[in-house]
């Protein structure tokens, strides 16, 4: 396991992705417009490692030894331009093209069309080829590209576990947009293990109600196809950690040792993963 494994794991994942899309465009061809965000987590040995595309984001609840509490650590960066940093990374990537990131209703978006600056598909935008008729008038770029103008090139970090970490908090940005970090650790830190990440969609749908001035009872009776004008779709997974294993895997040798505790002896240049979560 390694950052190099994950990152061609990403890289099989979009060609073979692109690969559906090219045979399928003669006949579907609104498939160069589908894409995903990506977010991936892999305990080895020990070691967490975060791969991120787009803007899911990845958080780590750690126990503060002198007060007992939990601290919410953001383990992963997002790739939505409306991060300043990102859309200075955009203009960067693409100097010649003084409308690769515009303000559009309010929002910032990737040739007026998307939030994030890497993903999953989205063919149209990393292809020339695919941004063309038939594809609807609304998702063609109308001054063309010669080269990518989104990346599925993911982040990568690399963190040693410690005995205090408690569990990990994996969610599409359609949480993070009504809970911050450490809302959500609290909630996970102070229910039940069991039920818990829809205990987390249910406080950010609460949020979203109490936004929009009305109840949550209410916003649940909306049909899904119109609720998306209320919030973002949610994604939610929790990884719940055992300090025990977590310890013994950083200081074996030999076979990686997964959080399950068990040996998980891997073929060499498998793209396996050599880990699997203990609860969820």
């Amino acid at each position: 396991m390694s950052m190099e494994v994950i990152r061609k794991a990403y890289q099989a994942t979009e060609e073979g992705f692109l690969s559906v899309v090219t045979k399928q465009w003669p006949m579907n061809p609104q498939i160069a417009a589908v894409g995903s965000c990506c977010l991936v987590g892999v305990i080895c040995g020990g070691i967490l490692y975060i791969a991120n595309l787009g803007d899911s984001r990845a958080v780590l609840g750690r126990v503060v030894r002198a007060t007992g509490e939990v601290l919410a650590i953001q383990l992963s960066s997002e790739h939505n331009v409306a991060i300043e940093s990102v859309r200075q990374e955009m203009h960067s990537l693409h100097p010649d093209d003084s409308k690769i990131v515009v303000l559009k209703h309010n929002v910032w978006r990737v040739k007026g069309l998307i939030q994030i600056s890497r993903s999953i598909g989205d063919v149209y935008l990393k292809k020339a080829e695919f941004n063309k008729e038939p594809l609807y008038a609304k998702f063609r770029v109308r001054e063309g590209f010669k080269r990518p103008i989104l990346s599925s090139d993911p982040s990568i970090s690399v963190h040693e576990l410690q005995q205090h970490d408690q569990f990990l908090i994996f969610a599409s940005d359609g949480l993070w947009e009504h809970l911050s970090n450490q809302d959500a650790v609290d909630i996970v830190q102070n229910n039940p293990h069991n039920g818990i990440a829809r205990r987390l969609i249910k406080a950010a749908l609460q949020e979203a109600a109490k936004k929009r001035e009305m109840r949550y009872s209410d916003l649940k009776k909306i049909d899904r196809g119109v609720r998306r004008h209320f919030h973002d779709d949610i994604t939610v997974v929790v990884v719940f950690l055992d300090s025990n294993l977590v310890s013994r895997a950083s200081s074996v040798r030999g076979p990686p040792l997964s959080v399950r505790g068990g040996g998980v002896p891997l073929p060499s240049r498998t793209l396996a993963p050599c880990a699997a979560p203990m609860e969820t």
